[in-house]
Formats: structure tokens, C-alpha cells, sequence
């Protein structure tokens, strides 16, 4: 299995990164307009990238104040859209502080290494990634 691997420096609090990643709010700043619902298997962030994808679901695993959060995709998608390869895969953004700097260490594991999305995901997150930073340090 694969794991796509980013780490990103923001100049801004723990605090800060934390809030813009742990809720839909949060997310909708720098990803895409996310909503929250409490299920029976606990809160699902979604997010809906269009038709041609379905709605991403993502189940919060893990929420560690200023630390830590952890997604898996729980929602299944065609296997035209990229994110057919996201189902069943985990999230996992830790952030640390290093000298008044936010350092970002982001997965995305579970991946099959013959994936024909895994290179363009990768590159995806690495863009999505850069607008957190932006985000985070200009608000």
C-alpha cells in the first residue's frame, strides 16, 4: 500500500491550521464548501466535488486539539473520478510548532501502488495544501 506524504511550514499558530482542517468551516476556507452531520458512526465531513465524483464523505477518526485529526473516506465513487481510489483510505494531518511555525506533516494512506489516480492526487494535495497555507498565514 501507498501513502502519499506532504509537509507543509505555515507561519501561524498550531491553533490556527488545527481550526482550519478539524471543521466544515474550517475546510470551506481553503478546500471547498464542506457540512458536518453526527451520525451513528460519528461525525462525516462531506464535501461535494461535483457530479461527475459523487460526495466525498470523510469520517472523523481522530480530533486531538492543535495536534492531530484523522479521516477515512467512507463514501464509494465511479471509477472514473479520482476519488474511486479514496474509499477505505485514511487522512492524517499532524501539526507541531518549530520556532513560531506550524509544521504540517500530512498522509494519505491506504492507497493500491498500481493506482492510476495516485500521481494525480498527490499533486492535488500538494495544491490543496499550498491554499491551507495561504489560507492560514493571510487570515
Amino acid at each position: 500500500m501507498a501513502t502519499l506524504y506532504h509537509q507543509v511550514w505555515i507561519t501561524a499558530p498550531a491553533a490556527k491550521v488545527y481550526e482550519a482542517i478539524s471543521t466544515a468551516e474550517g475546510l470551506s476556507n481553503w478546500w471547498g464548501k464542506h457540512t458536518a452531520s453526527e451520525t451513528d458512526g460519528g461525525l462525516v465531513l462531506e464535501h461535494d466535488p461535483g457530479p461527475e465524483h459523487g460526495v466525498v464523505k470523510l469520517k472523523v477518526l481522530q480530533l486531538v486539539p492543535d495536534k492531530r485529526i484523522e479521516w477515512e473516506c467512507v463514501s464509494t465513487h465511479p471509477t472514473s473520478s479520482p476519488a474511486s481510489a479514496w474509499t477505505g483510505t485514511h487522512f492524517s494531518f499532524a501539526i507541531s510548532e518549530k520556532d513560531q511555525i506550524a509544521v504540517l506533516d500530512f498522509r494519505h494512506s491506504g492507497w493500491d501502488d498500481n493506482s492510476e489516480y495516485l500521481g494525480f492526487c498527490n499533486f492535488g494535495w500538494g495544491v490543496a495544501l499550498q491554499k491551507l497555507q495561504q489560507w492560514c498565514e493571510s487570515h
